[in-house]
């Protein structure tokens, strides 16, 4: 021997790895996505508590992004296309679902609504309805959120849960349409 020793592999890039895996929620043996997204929950109280539109949208962006490589480097660490323990592009689609809503709110009141808007004892229940919304379009992945998946590295990751987001913000657009449709037919008819 010349003194020489195996190369030994490639260290796990462990912090990225746990911050990919969404501070560990990933590895919880049940549900990896749901706990994700239950975690954007807690992301979109915090970029909705800046009250600003120009800081959400960063948020929402720079959490995409972020999420793209993180996940990429996860998946080459883990020698898996999408690892189920990957939960940060969960993570951060979950303030996408949120947009529409959001956007009613501010319409309706003229001004960004407080930070516990939708975690208030009237608005939960539609909280809840976006986040379960979401979770069946990140599981059924209707077009084109499962071709997306054949992106690129943390690309195809991220991006088919954003695409699931604005499927989200789709059906909720078209509830709320309904809805106002429903309510202003129903005043301007008389019906009782």
């Amino acid at each position: 021997m010349s003194g020489s020793r195996p190369t030994d592999p490639a260290p796990r890039p462990r912090l990225e790895l746990w911050l990919a895996q969404g501070l560990g929620l990933g590895r919880l043996p049940c549900a990896p996505g749901t706990w994700g997204s239950l975690a954007g929950l807690g992301w979109f109280a915090l970029l909705s508590a800046t009250a600003s539109f120009w800081a959400y949208l960063a948020g929402v962006i720079g959490g995409f992004l972020c999420a793209v490589w993180l996940c990429g480097v996860a998946a080459e660490s883990l020698g898996h296309p999408d690892p189920p323990s990957v939960v940060l592009d969960e993570i951060v689609a979950v303030p996408v679902c949120f947009v529409v809503w959001i956007g009613m709110a501010v319409g309706a009141r003229g001004h960004w609504p407080p930070p516990g808007f939708c975690f208030g004892s009237g608005n939960w229940l539609p909280t809840l309805g976006i986040l379960v919304l979401f979770r069946l379009f990140d599981v059924v992945k209707p077009w084109p959120v499962r071709q997306s998946q054949a992106l690129p590295r943390g690309w195809g990751i991220a991006i088919d849960d954003t695409l699931a987001a604005l499927y989200v913000n789709l059906v909720v657009g078209v509830v709320a349409l309904l809805h106002h449709w429903l309510v202003t037919g129903h005043r301007q008819t008389g019906i009782s």
